[in-house]
């Protein structure tokens, strides 16, 4: 059966009317098709239930997962307070399911999945959002199989200040959860993954880490350390707009032949940051600077990639989770990483996407967690 989508997205004063425009506008250009299974793209300034009501008003039951984002992104560009719905038709079934234990424990949401998709591996894959702020993303990939099955996701994003964000799953939704779809059907999946930040010289040792807080590189205040090396004073770092523009400017940390990238996603008022990872301690860091030609030449990367995995397949659809970094980095040419992945895909393959804290990416092994990448997932026929 062939495997088609279409995409809208729409603006208005809540939710509930967002959600419906968008769907409308994407099931107009779907035609006479049914819609199996929707993703969903929404900001976190919109109440997520009246999101998902609003779709479901004109999809009835059918399978759907989103996720809240500061802006969404299509072929068209990047839309502020909006909300992004993707529709897919054809051979491609799915199961829903809302798991809201996620920032309790990763361990026992990854346990949930492995529970949930007992079955044919081989023919199923599984694709996921949770919670940004709260949970251990790496904790939940450490618990996954390994290569059993294509899995990932990304994590949701929404106000770096207050912390707001959230996950859909059918017409539940909430805060601190995961939501999961399970997707069965002939339809192929290629993924493709790449940052645009590079090392600067700067090298620290990871003297003090608890938890999800870095406290201390080469015996200092991880502040401290940053002050030195941009001329900012430590304190100034504990306020805005300087505790959240430090994702900018992530650590990489040398793994074998890897580079590990960790983000903060704030500076406490210590002096630490607060990552959505735990980093060990005694490890070599790297401070990593991003530039708009990096970045568009790995937004050309992971779409390649992508489309190098569909092998013969038609491409028909691409959902795109890009590190909330690239916003920040892109803020005077909105828009940028979006137009290099249509230069590669062509202007005839729908896309659909957001900004996330981490995306999680099949691997050889276990699936791993990532911090300031562009995935792509492409779906083809």
């Amino acid at each position: 059966m062939t495997l088609i989508a279409a995409v809208g997205h729409a603006q208005a004063l809540d939710g509930r009317e967002a959600g419906l425009q968008a769907v409308h506008q994407a099931l107009n250009r779907l035609g006479a098709s049914s819609p199996t299974f929707g993703i969903v793209i929404s900001s976190h300034q919109y109440q997520p239930r009246e999101v998902a009501a609003g779709v479901a008003s004109l999809t009835g039951d059918m399978p759907l997962i989103g996720f809240s984002s500061p802006a969404g992104l299509t072929h068209e560009g990047i839309h502020p307070h909006s909300v992004v719905v993707a529709l897919l038709s054809g051979d491609l079934r799915a199961e829903v399911h809302w798991l809201p234990g996620y920032a309790q424990s990763g361990r026992e949401t990854a346990n949930r999945l492995v529970q949930l998709t007992s079955g044919d591996a081989a023919r199923q894959s599984l694709l996921f959002f949770a919670d940004g702020f709260n949970g251990d993303a790496e904790q939940l990939c450490n618990n996954l199989p390994e290569k059993s099955m294509l899995m990932l996701g990304g994590l949701s994003s929404g106000d770096m200040h207050t912390g707001n964000n959230y996950q859909i799953a059918g017409t539940q939704a909430g805060t601190g959860g995961l939501a999961a779809a399970i997707l069965r059907g002939s339809a192929r999946i290629g993924v493709g993954f790449a940052h645009g930040w590079d090392p600067v010289g700067n090298q620290f040792r990871v003297t003090r880490s608890r938890g999800f807080w870095l406290r201390t590189l080469d015996g200092r205040p991880a502040s401290e350390t940053y002050a030195q090396v941009f001329g900012y004073p430590a304190r100034d770092w504990a306020f805005p707009p300087l505790n959240y523009l430090a994702r900018l400017y992530p650590i990489g940390m040398e793994q074998g032949e890897q580079l590990i990238v960790r983000s903060p996603l704030r500076v406490e008022a210590d002096g630490s940051f607060r990552l959505n990872a735990p980093v060990r301690d005694g490890l070599d860091a790297f401070l990593l600077v991003g530039s708009r030609t990096s970045c568009q030449n790995a937004a050309q990367k992971a779409t390649q990639q992508a489309l190098m995995q569909l092998e013969d397949a038609k491409p028909v659809f691409a959902l795109v989770l890009v590190d909330i970094a690239w916003q920040m980095l892109l803020k005077s040419t909105p828009g940028v990483e979006i137009a290099a992945v249509q230069e590669i895909l062509g202007n005839d393959v729908p896309i659909a996407g957001g900004y996330t804290l981490g995306q999680i990416a099949p691997s050889k092994t276990i699936p791993q967690f990532l911090n300031q990448h562009m995935m792509v997932i492409v779906f083809g026929e």
